[in-house]
């Protein structure tokens, strides 16, 4: 495991974010809580995950001792409109099916913060779908409950499998996590 100075902290109920610092070699520990994840409706949509990146640590930041805090948000735009988690089937159907055919952008906001020190990032990856039929967006969402992941889909499953045509950018990134931007900032500044 990568030895930082401190405790490292995620504070991330996503077991996908769990697994990719994990696989990075850092030990750490998961703390969470309910933040409000409003944004002020002005607020450009590429500005909205490290928005909510920054207001998660906000959350947490008085509670720190001798930790290190990593918070992240991830969110999918499409024509500057952001999708966030769906609410249920319908929503999940509608989205997927707004993105089908078409290249949408993924964004990811990393906030990492001691007591003397704050780093707010974000990383963008362009995707593009093949044009999706019913009877796939309903098979994907019926098979794997993409409830929990923002867009409604999941990069590693069926659906990116099947239907990413093309990617620039972070594979990583649309998982939850820009972990190339993630170590270089824990490495070169809390080590």
């Amino acid at each position: 495991m990568m030895n930082l100075y401190s405790p490292l902290i995620l504070a991330s109920k996503s077991p996908r974010r769990q697994q990719l610092l994990k696989a990075a070699g850092f030990d750490f520990e998961i703390r969470t809580k309910d933040v409000n994840e409003d944004y002020p409706a002005d607020l450009a949509a590429i500005e909205v995950a490290p928005f909510l990146a920054q207001k998660k640590a906000d959350a947490f930041l008085p509670e720190l001792d001798n930790e290190i805090l990593l918070t992240a948000d991830t969110v999918v735009i499409v024509d500057e409109q952001v999708l966030g988690k769906p609410a249920d089937y319908n929503e999940a159907f509608e989205m997927i099916e707004l993105m089908s055919g078409r290249t949408h952008l993924v964004c990811s906001g990393v906030c990492i913060a001691d007591k003397s020190q704050k780093h707010i990032i974000s990383d963008t990856t362009e995707i593009t779908f093949k044009t999706f039929s019913k009877d796939e967006i309903d098979y994907y969402i019926t098979n794997y409950k993409p409830y929990d992941k923002a867009g409604a889909y999941g990069i590693q499953e069926w659906i990116g499998m099947t239907g990413v045509t093309a990617m620039s950018g972070s594979f990583y990134n649309v998982a939850g996590l820009p972990v190339h931007k993630v170590y270089d900032i824990l490495i070169n500044n809390f080590q």
